[in-house]
Formats: structure tokens, C-alpha cells, sequence
């Protein structure tokens, strides 16, 4: 979870420097393509059946990543590191809700409590930051639902599937998907020039590595000891606006980052527990 930590810290950090020259679903079918290479080579190396075992989760988990991360991409290009990458913190909130329905767990009362928490930390970001446009807030949310949405579906492939082949279904259905949305002028794809071509092949390898470790660390069992330092993310994105963005905030926003990170970790560590024998 710590190397999948870096990774995309470093990531996040990279697609900052793309700017917004280059469209969102531009730099998901470029991620796509370079993730779409590592994996069939990993894949061929391996020997592993690179249409996995579990397709149906497999091409929801696919299909939930793709709209996960290209919201994710428009809120990264749009609003300043940290808060884009608090309002994605949420994840966790619709992981567990999503969870009653799709892996019978349980969420007590308290939990609830906990969730709107979170979501104060958000309306408290929104009413004080200028800075934050409500379209891409709102994005910042989509994009934490579908996030759930593929942890449930990497939770449902955990004992079916190695962590690869479940990250190769995202570049196989994301580069279909985008190429069209390019083709038939849906975005208008742009030439990357200079240094882009190396930041996109950059960001490519860097959300690889992040991705595979993602899904080698949700697939185990010790899940909810390692999930935590997920959110050791907000300090590298803190810092990075800081110290190479010039992007500080009020003592009211960063209460309202410290509320969300807050009532996610709260939830993660007084979540109801299954006894030995129900595991």
C-alpha cells in the first residue's frame, strides 16, 4: 500500500504539470495505452489467462475505474492538488456502503455518524474555499462512487483473479472507449508536444505500479491494517501545492480536509469486526 501510496502521489503530481492543454479522457486513453502494454507483457510472461476467471466482475471493475479515474482527471486539472485529492478521499465512505449490498457487510449506527462527518469536511471546503468550483466538487464525488464501486469489485475478484489481469481489464476497455471518444470528435483530442510525450508515459508507468500494489494490497487479508496509509496521499499533495504550486489555504479549509480525512479514518477503525468463525 505505501509503494501504491508514492505511485500515485507521483502520478496526481505529474498530471498537475500536464496543465489542462490536454483533455481528461485524452489522458486516460494515454494511461490506458501505456497500462495496457505492462499488463500484457506481465501477462505473456506469467502464462496467466489474460481474460481472467471472474468476467463479469472483472469488466465492472473495469468499467467503474474508467469513470473513476477520468472524473478524477478533470477534478486534478481544475481545482488545486490537495482539495481534488480530499474530495476523492470520500471513496472509502461509498466502499462501505456499496459493501452492505454487494459483500453483506454490516454498518452500524455510529458509522453513520462518521460518514457525515466526512461530508461536513466537504460542505465546510465548498462554502469557505473560492477556489473550489461546484461542477468539478461535484465530479470530485462521482468520481469517489465509482471509486467504491471498483474496490467492491476488486473485494468480489479477490480469490478468482491475479491483481494484474484485474488492472489489465481497465486499459482494455478504457482504450476502446476513449479512442472512439477522439475519433468521432466527442473530445477533441489534442497533439502533446515536447516534454508531454514523456510526462504521459511517465503517468502511464506511475499509475501501473500504483494500480498493481492498489489491488495486491485490497486482495489481502489484512486489508483494513494497510488501508489507512492510503491517506498518507494528503500530505505528499499538500506539499506539492505548497512548495511547488504556491497553493495555501485557510485555517477553515484545512479543518474541512482535516473533518473528511477524519471521519474515514474513524469508520475504518471502529468498523464492526466479523468474529474468527464468520471469516
Amino acid at each position: 500500500m505505501l509503494i501504491s501510496v508514492i505511485g500515485f502521489a507521483l502520478m496526481n503530481l505529474v498530471v498537475k504539470f500536464l496543465g489542462n492543454r490536454i483533455p481528461a479522457p485524452e489522458l486516460v486513453f494515454f494511461r490506458s495505452v501505456v497500462s495496457l502494454g505492462l499488463s500484457l507483457w506481465y501477462i505473456t510472461r506469467r502464462k496467466l489467462k489474460p481474460l481472467g476467471n471472474n468476467r463479469k466482475w472483472l469488466v465492472l471493475r473495469g468499467v467503474f475505474g474508467v469513470t473513476a479515474l477520468t472524473s478524477f482527471f478533470y477534478t486534478l486539472q481544475h481545482l488545486p492538488l490537495s482539495a481534488a485529492i480530499v474530495i476523492q478521499y470520500l471513496s472509502p465512505i461509498f466502499t462501505a456502503l456499496f459493501a452492505t449490498w454487494l459483500l453483506k457487510e454490516v454498518v452500524k449506527g455510529y458509522q453513520w455518524l462518521f460518514f457525515v462527518i466526512s461530508f461536513a469536511g466537504i460542505a465546510l471546503i465548498r462554502g469557505f474555499e473560492e477556489t473550489i468550483d461546484t461542477t468539478y466538487l461535484i465530479l470530485g464525488i462521482v468520481s469517489s462512487v465509482f471509486a467504491g464501486l471498483a474496490y467492491n469489485a476488486i473485494g468480489k475478484l479477490a480469490k478468482t483473479d491475479d491483481p494484474v489481469v484485474v488492472v489489465f481489464y481497465f486499459p482494455l476497455i478504457a482504450t476502446p472507449i476513449m479512442a472512439l471518444l477522439g475519433l468521432t470528435g466527442i473530445v477533441d483530442f489534442v497533439m502533446p508536444i515536447g516534454r508531454e510525450w514523456l510526462l504521459l508515459l511517465l503517468m502511464g508507468v506511475l499509475t501501473q505500479i500504483a494500480q498493481v500494489y492498489m489491488t495486491k494490497a485490497f486482495q489481502s487479508s489484512s486489508l483494513s491494517g494497510l488501508a489507512g496509509m492510503k491517506y498518507l496521499g494528503i500530505i505528499f499533495a499538500l506539499s506539492f501545492d505548497y512548495f511547488i504550486f504556491g497553493v495555501t489555504y485557510g485555517w477553515i479549509t484545512i479543518a474541512g480536509m482535516g473533518l473528511v480525512i477524519g471521519g474515514v479514518l474513524l469508520n475504518l477503525f471502529f468498523k464492526p469486526r466479523k468474529s474468527p468463525k464468520a471469516s
